[in-house]
């Protein structure tokens, strides 16, 4: 499992942008305005989830929407149930 995905999950606003684009795709400034942070802030942040892969990002004429990759937080998900329990696995029949 990528280590850069739990440095990404470890920081609450990068959850809060998680959350956000949960609802949908955005770009840098719709996801910004949720927060009292400068714009380069939430882009470093940005940044850092893509890193981990848990953010795609895409350019749409002048603007850069970002977008969940959701293979990898399933990817991701299914790791923590396996080790952690709270899934059907833990009940091999």
């Amino acid at each position: 499992m990528n280590e850069g995905i739990f440095k990404a999950m470890s920081d609450s606003t990068r959850r809060k942008i998680i959350e956000l684009l949960k609802e949908g795709p955005k770009t840098a400034g719709e996801i910004s305005s949720h927060f009292s942070y400068t714009q380069p802030t939430i882009s470093r942040h940005l940044n850092v989830l893509k890193n981990a892969n848990l953010v795609i990002d895409q350019r749409e004429g002048n603007f850069i929407i970002y977008r969940l990759n959701t293979t990898i937080l399933q990817e991701w998900l299914g790791w923590i149930f396996e080790h952690f329990g709270g899934g059907d696995n833990d009940e091999k029949e």
